[in-house]
């Protein structure tokens, strides 16, 4: 079995072309010159390789072993490890579905089924448009609004098969979509730039990324000592600033029962 099919890079690897290899160079210094060991930067580097490409290529691996003074088997190690470095190209718009335990019982798993379906691809492949990739994921970590779709890892909360078909449809026909939650979208390379730790330079785009909705922060409420909606008046905690009420323990009074008088004759009769 090869490399390709093992879904690894074949290696060696082709340098980048000399204007990308300087261009990247200058991001990668900014990026390693915040971590005390240049290691350490080896994940924010791996996002950068992606934003260039739309995924990590045999040429990324090199280039981040090369700036790390790190073995390409050592980046690679670490490249296949983590789920969210892509090892094909992805679309425009990478389209993953929570499959996950509680997802998976809400429509999850039918979700995905109806997606790939409609689109046509399987799971870690690309509509020939190069407009949607599509892959199942075991957590988005947003169990409280399950099933959930992220789309370049933003948010769409509470979908349906009909509503995740919709909303594959609007991507590729470039209609403009909204998360449930956060930043309005851009593309999977931009995405992996910001992740890679760099801003994002859209206007107004960090004003949007918003909070956690009444589900996430019910148990912040709770432990603040604050009533939920519909609950007025029940605290399952006090707040913080105030001493918790302390009930007196009950002490229940001996039980004294009356002593057994056995008619004369029953003792020690035979049934």
């Amino acid at each position: 079995m090869t490399n390709v099919e093992l879904g690894l890079p074949a290696l060696p690897a082709p340098p980048y072309p000399e204007e990308v290899r300087a261009r990247l160079a200058a991001d990668a210094a900014e990026l390693i010159g915040r971590y005390p060991q240049a290691r350490s930067a080896l994940l924010p580097l791996l996002h950068l390789v992606q934003a260039e490409e739309g995924f990590v290529s045999a040429t990324g691996i090199r280039f981040c072993a090369e700036q790390l003074d790190l073995t390409t088997a050592e980046v690679t190690a670490v490249a296949t490890f983590y789920t969210m470095y892509r090892r094909r190209p992805a679309g425009k718009y990478h389209v993953g579905v929570c499959t996950n335990t509680l997802c998976a019982v809400l429509g999850g798993d039918r979700i995905f089924e109806e997606l790939q379906e409609h689109l046509g691809i399987r799971n870690n492949e690309t509509t020939e448009d190069g407009t949607v990739s599509i892959e199942h994921i075991e957590c988005n970590a947003a169990c409280d609004y399950a099933p959930v779709v992220m789309v370049n890892w933003e948010f769409f909360d509470d979908q349906t098969p009909q509503s995740a078909r919709k909303l594959v449809d609007d991507l590729r026909a470039g209609r403009e979509v909204r998360p449930t939650r956060g930043a309005r979208l851009c593309g999977f390379k931009e995405t992996a730039r910001i992740l890679a730790g760099f801003p994002d330079e859209r206007p107004g785009a960090n004003d949007e990324s918003g909070a956690g909705g009444a589900p996430s922060l019910a148990g912040l409420r709770l432990a603040r000592g604050e009533a939920l909606p519909g609950t007025p008046g029940t605290r399952v905690v006090s707040p913080r600033h105030e001493e918790p009420r302390h009930e007196e323990p009950r002490v229940e009074e001996p039980r004294h029962e009356e002593p057994r008088h056995e008619e004369p004759g029953q003792e020690g009769t035979e049934a």
